[in-house]
């Protein structure tokens, strides 16, 4: 199998006058032969640090594609760091996770999260000042060789080699660093390309975090290793500019979280979305309402999948060919999904609930310097994903919520996504919520709402009694104005639940 970087190098030689990366952030325009002379320059620059991984905190860029492929071609392993929740801690556990010291960032992110300059990081805009004109030149003639000569000059690697380490969300628990190899990303990306019918004349609205698996796979790899254009924007929360972005430049395809959804369905105009053909929603779950509003106000379908960062990321997506809304798809090709019993690990029959198994090329290498818990998650192949779900009579995964996101009260599992997804309808419009599961002596659980403003509770607890059993009920409701939320807009359950501990603890 062919090397990601190797796939990019390819593309370059074959379409050199091609956009390679539109960037509307720095309104830099990058053409593929641009795009490998200054990866070549950077592969120069970056082999001088000593370590064998390499820290890489940088927006959704020009800056980020390019210092990921310099440091691949360089013969060390990107770690992308997350700059959205907590830049300088999340900076030194990733060092102590990985070990190494140098991080390639941006001054002006440091500028924007707050976090320090600290010792060890190099900042991308010192690098570009820093090249000489000889360097230009050396690496414009490096470029003109072909691609054969370039890919042989390179450091050996096969297609099980790491090629990238990512951090979960740590949304529940302390984050876990994901080793994903070539062999991961590739066949996760062939398998997309075929049931969403990308081709290279597509134009990508590249706009996740490349800290994150959905934006380093579908809007990184995807459109380089391919030949596409790849427009980025640094902040996915630029709700006003991303649609008038994706007018102007053509864009055809796009993924994102249910939460960036919204904010554009908010500010867009119809026209806004007049050349986008397919939009994917992933990392979260796809409400209805936010399903219908798109199809009324742009006419456009949103194709919901599922994924893990284990899994490089897409386990399933719902397609063009292949849709039934409320579910996250059918399993891309070369990609086994099997439901087991939560007590036996037997597998269960079709339209029964148990636990999500995923098995394929597209599962993980493994929990860096963690072998204990990489057994734990991965036995004969088959990964774990710790989701609850069931698949149909026509192959359709259903999710029914993460096994972390059960409460055993009384006796019974209650499910926590359930609740809230009751609660969801019957709140009033703009209030938010989020479900969690509190310690109790007695019963084993406490169900409790965080809401976003205060709210009737004897009527929420009247109209959700119709549709949910007592068990399965708020037993008490803590409002919290602004609910925590990840890079990828996911709701942080693990400080949620602290901060409903604290004010339940209070009152």
């Amino acid at each position: 199998m062919t090397l990601l970087h190797h796939e990019f190098i390819k593309r370059a030689g074959e379409l050199p006058r091609k956009r390679a990366i539109v960037d509307r952030t720095t309104e830099h325009t990058v053409t593929y032969e641009k795009a490998l002379i200054a990866v070549l320059i950077l592969q120069r620059r970056f082999r001088i640090f000593p370590d064998r991984y390499l820290g890489i905190m940088v927006p959704t860029s020009a800056g980020a594609f390019l210092s990921i492929l310099g440091t691949l071609m360089a013969g060390k392993i990107p770690v992308m760091i997350n700059y959205a929740t907590g830049a300088e801690d999340n900076c030194r556990y990733a060092r102590g996770k990985c070990g190494f010291q140098t991080i390639l960032t941006s001054r002006a992110l440091l500028e924007k999260s707050g976090c320090p300059e600290l010792p060890g990081m190099v900042c991308l805009e010192d690098v570009m000042r820093s090249i000489t004109f000889a360097e230009k030149v050396r690496a414009a003639i490096r470029a003109k060789l072909p691609a054969s000569w370039l890919i042989g000059g390179l450091p050996k690697s096969s297609a099980d080699d790491t090629v990238v380490v990512l951090f979960t969300s740590g949304s529940e628990k302390e984050p876990k660093a994901v080793e994903l190899t070539h062999t991961n990303i590739a066949s996760n990306i062939r398998s997309a390309v075929e049931v969403l019918h990308v081709t290279q004349e597509d134009v990508g609205g590249c706009i996740l975090p490349v800290f994150h698996s959905f934006g380093q796979m579908c809007q990184f790899w995807l459109p380089l290793s391919m030949g596409m254009t790849a427009v980025t924007v640094a902040n996915p929360l630029d709700y006003k500019n991303i649609p008038r972005v994706f007018r102007e430049e053509g864009v055809t395809m796009t993924a994102g979280t249910p939460a960036f959804l919204a904010g554009y369905l908010r500010e867009a105009d119809r026209d806004d979305f007049a050349t986008l053909r397919l939009v994917v929603s992933g990392a979260d779950k796809l409400p209805a309402w936010l399903l219908d509003a798109f199809r009324n106000k742009f006419g456009l379908e949103i194709y919901e999948g599922y994924g893990t960062t284990e899994t490089s990321p897409v386990v399933s997506v719902n397609t063009p060919d292949h849709h039934r809304p409320g579910s996250i798809g059918r399993p891309l090709p070369g990609v086994r999904v099997k439901i087991v019993n939560l007590r036996t690990n037997e597998e269960v029959p079709r339209g029964t609930e148990g636990k999500i198994l995923v098995k394929g090329d597209l599962v993980m290498k493994g929990y860096m310097n963690d072998i204990e818990e990489t057994s734990r998650r991965v036995v004969d192949g088959w990964y774990d994903t710790g989701d609850m779900g069931k698949v149909d009579e026509d192959g359709y995964l259903w999710h029914c919520g993460r096994l972390k996101r059960f409460v055993k009260i009384g006796g019974e599992m209650v499910s926590l996504v359930r609740t809230e997804s009751v609660l969801e309808k019957c709140l009033p419009e703009g209030v938010e919520c989020c479900v969690v599961d509190i310690p109790d002596a007695v019963k084993g659980g406490r169900i409790v709402a965080a809401v976003t403003r205060p709210v009737d509770e004897r009527e929420l607890i009247r109209r959700c009694g119709e549709r949910l059993p007592s068990i399965a009920l708020p037993k008490a409701f803590v409002v919290i104005p602004e609910l925590p939320k990840m890079g990828s807009g996911k709701i942080d359950f693990r400080s949620v639940t602290e901060m409903v501990k604290r004010s339940l603890n209070r009152s």
